[in-house]
């Protein structure tokens, strides 16, 4: 009888701490939801799409993709745990740096990762595409392993590609351990940073195309198994394609979504959220309330039509002393911002500057700056753009001076040229 007790007492306490301790991220990615849920979910939103949204989100960004403009945010500077946001970065490291049809054999470490899994075991043949895809769509902390000690030998050794990667991007307030991003003190990056990051992934056409594929088969040891994407939002919300769903007990729950609606892609980054249910309707409300809300201008244009009406008026008044040539011929340098999202009514607040000097002293080098554009939201500069002269002109000599005189006196009959 005492002995029938200890064995019991074992597996209750076995039990106990696998509950206890197992990543919460396999529990939560395992939860789908179904079309009436989401329904249910988008309807709670949509009465608050022109309101300021007020989120559950501890951290939060909505970033444009073609002006790579922040629309609007919240701590999006904060520093913060990311959980499976983290394969963002994993992917592109493999993607640039591997052969996608190679063979991987899963290592013992590989297949013993805790947390979401691809359930890939010891020994198991898959390649790196197949990996990726199961990274990417099932969350495979396994999947993740694998790619990093096959890339990078080890952890460790992957860890430093990507805080490589993440040094040429700029991402400063960003910071790689693991390849699948399981709690880790210095294993962190910023809502801002990861929308950065996501926004360089999404130009890569094979990222692009995993994270917007809702079901697909991968093929391990020969063969076939059919996967399906964790991201709740795809395939259902207009415009979603992408990008990766996260949740560990440090981080909560954290989706990236990339959507685009009439030419037009954001970016959305939820962090922290309590629950999955407040991480889907935070992302709904920042991408409703974005679409419905901005526009964008095409400050180029505008820039551009602004600085031929000015120069068509003002070129010729502009004066070289002691110059060969009386005429500039003048452009603009690059301009920075293209494209400008505003909220609605803003686009009244834009004005135009075109500031100039209009008296100079030859010689005039090429590119000399001449003036500039100021565009400013209300009392804000928000571009400043350069007008510059394209070819040089000379200071005149004794010889010109001389012709210069000569066609003079013809032209009033003192001498006669002809």
């Amino acid at each position: 009888m005492v002995k029938k007790v200890i064995i019991f007492s074992f597996i209750i306490i076995n039990v106990f701490c696998i509950s206890s301790f197992a990543d919460d991220e396999e529990i939560e990615e395992s939860e789908e939801y179904n079309k009436e849920e989401l329904d249910e979910i988008v309807l709670e939103t949509s009465s608050s799409i022109t309101d300021e949204p007020i989120l559950n989100a501890k951290a939060w960004i909505v970033y444009d993709r073609n002006s790579k403009e922040i629309i609007c945010s919240k701590n999006a500077d904060e520093k913060r745990a990311m959980a499976s946001t983290t394969k963002i970065m994993t992917s592109i490291v493999i993607l640039e740096n591997c052969n996608l049809k190679d063979v991987v054999t899963i290592s013992r470490r590989a297949a013993g990762t805790g947390g979401s899994s691809l359930k890939i075991r010891e020994g198991d043949q898959i390649t790196v595409i197949d990996l990726l895809y199961g990274l990417m769509l099932r969350s495979g902390n396994d999947a993740a392993v694998a790619l990093a000690e096959y890339a990078g030998g080890s952890i460790e050794g992957f860890a430093e590609l990507m805080n490589k990667k993440a040094k040429e991007l700029n991402l400063t307030n960003t910071n790689f351990v693991t390849p699948h991003g399981l709690d880790n003190e210095n294993h962190y990056t910023t809502a801002y940073e990861l929308a950065r990051l996501t926004d360089y992934a999404l130009n890569n056409e094979t990222f692009k195309k995993i994270v917007n594929t809702k079901t697909t088969n991968i093929s391990i040891n020969g063969v076939q198994r059919t996967i399906s994407n964790t991201n709740e939002l795809l395939g259902y919300l207009d415009g979603i394609n992408g990008v990766k769903t996260g949740f560990t007990g440090n981080a909560g729950r954290c989706l990236v979504t990339s959507c685009s609606r009439n030419g037009n892609q954001i970016i959305t980054i939820v962090l922290g959220c309590d629950t999955k249910k407040q991480r889907t309707s935070d992302s709904i409300k920042l991408i409703e309330y974005a679409f419905n809300n901005f526009t964008r201008i095409n400050l180029e244009e505008k820039i551009k039509e602004e600085f031929e009406n000015w120069n068509k008026i003002n070129k010729n008044r502009i004066y070289i002393y002691k110059g060969e040539n009386k005429e500039l011929n003048l452009k603009l340098s690059e301009i920075e911002r293209k494209v400008l999202p505003l909220k609605n009514g803003e686009e009244k607040d834009i004005l135009v500057e075109v500031n100039a000097i209009y008296n100079h002293e030859a010689p005039l080098e090429e590119n000399t700056k001449i003036g500039n554009i100021i565009v400013k939201k209300k009392d804000e500069i928000i571009e400043v753009v350069d007008i510059i002269n394209v070819s040089t002109i000379e200071k005149k000599n004794v010889l010109s001076y001389f012709i210069e005189l000569l066609t003079f006196y013809n032209k009033f009959g003192i001498i006669d040229m002809h």
